[in-house]
């Protein structure tokens, strides 16, 4: 092989000769250079009179066939076996100009540290080899848990899946059935998932609960099967996954072969119409659709170093997710969570789910302390506040001054933190990007991310092109402002992207791997909540009319919010009814309940003017929902008194005259 300097010289003097000559060898060096960071033992061979290129792939035998007249957008299919098992259909599809890729991890049975290794090798052939950013899957006999488990971690990176007599099901095949259990089969997948004795017993075996995020995508799957199948049934492999998936809105197909031998299991049905499988593949990968690329969508700036150091050292690491709903919810927190096990299995992790529905960047400022900063020393922290910030009516200022103080917060008490802030999308978002604005609470997260060097994340934005370029569509994708299972895939793939993204800066040397603590720049708004913390109730001064409630709930069956009720709460339903509050700090607010009859307070701050808010909100007719009021803020930082009084109802037979006080806010 040529050494550096003369590989240079040849690229010079070729570069002379001809601009097509140079277009070859700049392909040719590029793939040169990619091997020596991750590729070795290059061999090229003959393959069905294609060319094959085997190499050894971050020591993993891999290889790809490249067709004589690639298509457009460079289609291909991903085999989980090897290609002696379904060589007519690959070569049916090398003939009509897709590529075919492998990389040996059969013996792996599906678990993270094969994924790892997929995802890594989809991100070369995407990256470096420009192959299309969607790929059909082929899985034979147990390459179905490769493919089905990666699928489900990628459902938007798949076109189809076409699979042989596939094992959906590791515990029906067998060698894996637990009272064979001494076999050298079980203690490889033990091995293989890092599993106890136990762990291995519990483990379901079955694919049919990671479904949703590929039936959401509506991804077409196709299973060629032996009604006779001894090694793997298909009562209990394949009728199941299909069963369940057709039941998820996702399009399947099954064609089973009745005229086979008993003991015909995989290769013997692929001989079987082979063009009618590539076909299938064919239709649903070409043309290549290019969906948006995600780096659009986040900035890394100074990644995640920190945390990515402590998860490598695979000891104990602290993630915490500060949000609302979307974020309190199952979907894309729970993905993130399963990835970074994945990812670091070494590292004993601690989730904190901080979410709370309603609640956006005002309420994480003041609770941050106590739902979040208290309970753990916090490694990776993400946080979401402009859904809820968009809908709560939250007023530009104070979202700034909230998210402000929640970083400089956080860093303050562990100057090591690494932050990312993410942007979710909400129809006013979409609506604001239609007419060409920047809507201003993804303007305010990106301001403190940018000011702070922090990671970010705009799926508004990402929502919106893609709308907008035909890929979905909100109303039967999305659905909702809490995202059906299309949209939790699509948050988590761009999250995850973004990981991906640091992860490879951390590694390439493009981020520093030192621990590096952060010092605090100059705030944006001095009056920042930087400091927001609860005051307990007790500190109030009670005119009569109000109650100290030791464990209250609602009298009657109105839901409630975890967190916000059998707890202290400070009530009253008498108009009139008064109480004082003296407090150090320049910001001063109100944690509430509010129900069906919340009504209205009115207050003064020192000698101030009285004002009046309404605790009433639109959620409340139907719902006790926590919800966040600031009474005052750029305050001199001194004493300060609060007066309160319960407000009359202007009409006096309404019943809506109520006040539940759970925290006092401040921030000093």
């Amino acid at each position: 092989m040529c050494n550096q300097s003369y590989q240079i010289n040849c690229y010079f003097f070729i570069k002379r000769i001809s601009e097509v000559i140079v277009i070859i060898f700049f392909t040719f060096f590029s793939l040169k250079l990619a091997s020596a960071q991750q590729v070795t033992h290059l061999k090229h061979e003959q393959w069905h009179s294609f060319k094959k290129v085997s190499f050894n792939f971050n020591g993993n035998q891999a290889f790809y066939i490249k067709p004589k007249n690639p298509l457009p957008g460079k289609p291909w299919v991903w085999c989980a076996r090897s290609l002696n098992k379904n060589a007519s259909v690959d070569s049916l599809l090398l003939s009509k100009g897709f590529e075919v890729a492998h990389i040996h991890t059969t013996n792996f049975y599906g678990s993270p540290q094969s994924l790892m290794i997929w995802d890594r090798y989809y991100r070369y052939l995407t990256g470096k080899l420009k192959l299309a950013p969607k790929v059909a899957l082929e899985g034979f006999s147990l390459g179905g848990l490769n493919i089905y488990n990666w699928a489900e971690h990628n459902p938007d990176k798949v076109s189809c899946i076409y699979a042989v007599a596939p094992v959906c099901n590791i515990k029906t095949v067998k060698g894996w059935q637990y009272k064979q259990g001494i076999s050298k089969d079980w203690r490889r997948l033990k091995q293989s998932f890092n599993f106890t004795e136990k762990q291995a017993v519990k483990h379901s075996g079955t694919l049919i609960d990671h479904l949703n995020g590929l039936a959401a995508f509506k991804v077409p799957i196709l299973h060629v099967i032996g009604l006779r199948d001894h090694l793997v049934p298909p009562d209990e492999n394949t009728f199941k996954l299909v069963q369940h998936y057709e039941a998820l809105g996702g399009p399947a197909y099954v064609y089973p072969l009745t005229r086979e031998r008993q003991r015909d299991h995989g290769h013997q049905l692929t001989i079987k119409y082979p063009d009618r499988w590539a076909n299938f593949v064919y239709r649903n990968t070409y043309p290549v659709h290019k969906p948006l690329p995600y780096r659009k969508f986040f900035h890394a700036r100074e990644g995640i170093s920190n945390a990515l150091g402590k998860f490598k050292n695979g000891k104990q690491a602290t993630v915490a997710f500060l949000g609302g709903s979307i974020t309190h919810m199952h979907g894309w927190r729970n993905k993130v969570c399963q990835f970074l096990r994945e990812r670091f299995p070494k590292t004993n992790f601690h989730f904190m789910n901080a979410g709370i529905p309603s609640l956006g960047s005002l309420p994480d400022a003041f609770r941050l302390q106590h739902d979040v900063l208290d309970s753990a020393n916090v490694d990776l922290m993400f946080v979401e506040a402009a859904v809820n910030d968009q809908v709560n009516g939250t007023d530009s200022l104070t979202q700034l001054r909230a998210l402000e103080g929640i970083i400089r917060h956080a860093r303050r008490v562990n100057p090591d933190m690494n932050i990312i802030m993410m942007s979710f999308a909400d129809p006013h978002k979409l609506h604001d990007y239609s007419e060409g604005k920047k809507p201003v609470t993804v303007q305010n997260h990106e301001q403190v991310a940018a000011h702070y060097h922090l990671p970010s994340i705009n799926i508004a934005r990402e929502v919106y092109d893609k709308i907008k370029a035909g890929e979905f569509s909100w109303r039967y994708d999305f659905k909702s402002i809490h995202p059906a299972a299309y949209g939790q895939e699509l948050y988590f793939e761009t999250i995850k992207a973004l990981l991906w993204h640091c992860i490879d800066q951390y590694h390439n040397g493009s981020a520093p791997k030192k621990e590096k603590s952060y010092s605090l720049p100059p705030p944006i708004d001095p009056e920042n909540f930087n400091r927001g913390k609860y005051l307990s109730i007790q500190h109030a001064h009670l005119n009569e009319g109000w109650k100290l409630i030791k464990n209250w709930q609602p009298a009657n069956d109105t839901p409630t919010r975890p967190g916000f009720v059998n707890r202290p709460m400070l009530v009253t339903k008498k108009p009139g009814a008064s109480l004082r509050l003296t407090f150090s700090g320049n910001a001063i607010g109100l944690a509430v309940v509010s129900g069906p009859n919340a009504g209205t307070i009115k207050y003064h701050i020192d000698q101030g003017p009285a004002h009046r808010i309404n605790l009433h909100t639109r959620w409340s007719h139907s719902l006790y929902l926590p919800w966040y009021v600031l009474l005052g803020s750029a305050l001199s930082k001194s004493k300060h008194t609060l007066h309160l009084e319960l407000a009359q109802s202007k009409h006096k037979q309404n019943s809506k005259t109520a006040c539940h006080i759970v925290y006092f806010l401040v921030n000093r």
